[in-house]
């Protein structure tokens, strides 16, 4: 059964891939990539109940299903339909004749489906290849636009994330290595067994193998300061694209961290890895502050909201513990539900406004009160604010700050997060209560169904998580804590 739900997971939306270069309708081809969203969702909604306290192999050990993939399998399955069901509406105003679009849904599903393949990998050198690949697809939809700035952000962003796995292999190389030293010269590199060798490697080669790892992944996952492809790639796609990016790519590069972490745990001994990993997530809030408050771009705000919030859960998996990884897991569906949200809003407003700049986006409410209703309320949530799943979150990982050692870092994320809130929350008071004289006429672009119908399906249970924890979520994230 869960064998069989993988294989639908995955196929699904390679077929609607093929699908659409077959096709090449437009029609047909938002309505194949929708579908295969949709059965994506189905096939995955039963996996972290599949996974809960065991794991499944599959192919020679060369597929893995366990707690923790099953739930970046989930949180990525629900962004590609949300993200599918915006980009219906969307696209067709980008490109309304259609000439590219079924180019557009092969990419899209081709990107969902190789960020569905990563977490399943086993075998740690097959993780890394699907990593890549994900690049490899995800760069021309970065650049899909064809604009002097679209173009010039794929290029950046190709270059910069392969020098960064460019690391993660060599580090991927030296863990191969150690488990060499004591298993012989040929062995299967899968998760489980690098956790068991850990033990009776020496523990500096480990240290150095997991620090170049953390550069590479992390580069891949926008901690700072490796995240500088992060805000152009995510400002310069299109908005269905910038969602997938931010909500799905960045955790199952977070995901390879929190493996390698496993592994060095296993090992005993060395604070080192945890406290590096504190650290970048440390410095990704203090970046993301930074450029939050004196930021001019809309997409761009999202952006250095995505590279806090991978922050966030950097210093979640560091601190460790069953509150750790419960708050780490738990910020992560969450994020990944309001950062689409976010970039939603954030693609309506561009095309109403016919801008980038924030700036330029006044009264917003006065003509789009649906979509600038929940797009406030989504950026609400996306600061850590209650009634929402993200407060819940943080506090979550503060309490397992203040009870680790790295209580400092605890105090340095919740000086932060407010720093943030309050620079994030002034950009939007400027865009819907600043003075709207001498900017022009007023928008006219309706918005339909399409753009605003994904923002309540991300936006309801966000809320619905900040007042209700499931007892079930949580004897799953301490399964996970406990079996890593």
């Amino acid at each position: 059964m869960v064998g069989a739900l993988l294989l639908i997971l995955t196929l699904a939306p390679l077929g609607a891939m093929l699908g659409c270069l077959a096709l090449r309708a437009p029609r047909a081809c938002e309505r194949l990539n929708l579908a295969a969203a949709i059965v994506g969702l189905a096939a995955a909604l039963p996996l972290p109940v599949a996974a809960f306290g065991r794991s499944y192999a599959f192919w020679d050990r060369y597929v893995l299903l366990d707690a923790i993939g099953a739930w970046t399998l989930l949180c990525t399955a629900v962004v590609y339909l949300l993200a599918s069901i915006y980009a219906v509406g969307y696209m067709r105003l980008l490109d309304e004749d259609g000439r590219r679009l079924h180019r557009f849904y092969a990419l899209f599903a081709g990107f969902a489906a190789t960020m569905l393949c990563g977490p399943l990998m086993n075998n740690v050198g097959v993780y890394w290849i699907a990593i890549e690949l994900t690049t490899l697809v995800s760069t021309f939809l970065v650049g899909f636009e064809l604009g002097k700035e679209s173009i010039e952000a794929a290029w950046k962003y190709i270059i910069v994330v392969s020098a960064g796995i460019s690391l993660a292999l060599l580090g991927t190389v030296l863990f191969y290595w150690a488990g060499s030293l004591v298993l012989g010269p040929t062995y299967d590199m899968t998760w489980s067994t690098l956790r068991a060798v850990a033990p009776k490697v020496d523990a500096r080669l480990l240290d150095a193998a997991f620090l170049l790892v953390l550069i590479g992944y992390g580069t891949k996952a926008g901690l700072a300061p490796m995240h500088t492809w992060l805000p152009d790639a995510h400002s310069e796609g299109p908005a269905p694209v910038s969602a997938m990016l931010s909500g799905a790519l960045l955790n199952t590069a977070m995901l390879g961290i929190a493996r390698f972490l496993a592994v060095t745990d296993a090992a005993g001994g060395s604070a080192l890895p945890r406290t590096v990993v504190v650290v970048f997530g440390v410095v990704s809030l203090l970046v993301a502050a930074l450029f939050i408050v004196r930021q001019e771009g809309v997409k761009r705000l999202m952006a250095y909201s995505s590279v806090e919030h991978m922050g966030v859960l950097a210093l979640g998996f560091g601190f460790g513990g069953p509150l750790g990884i419960a708050g780490a897991l738990y910020h992560m569906f969450n994020h990944s539900l309001t950062k689409s949200l976010m970039f939603f809003g954030a693609g309506n407003a561009m095309r109403a406004y016919g801008s980038k700049d924030m700036s330029d986006i006044r009264a917003l409410p006065r003509h789009y009160p649906v979509s600038g209703a929940l797009w406030l309320a989504g950026a609400v949530a996306i600061t850590g604010a209650p009634p929402f799943g993200l407060f819940l979150s943080e506090l979550m990982i503060l309490r397992a700050g203040f009870a680790s050692p790295q209580a400092w870092a605890a105090i340095a994320m919740l000086v932060l997060l407010i720093v943030i809130f309050a620079g994030f929350l002034n950009h939007f008071r400027r865009m819907y209560f600043g003075e709207e004289e001498g900017r022009g006429a007023a928008p006219a672009l309706r918005l339909g169904g399409w753009l605003t119908l994904p923002m309540w399906l991300a936006l309801v249970p966000v809320a619905v998580l900040g007042v209700w924890w499931p007892q079930a979520l949580w004897s799953f994230f301490h399964s996970v804590a406990a079996h890593p």
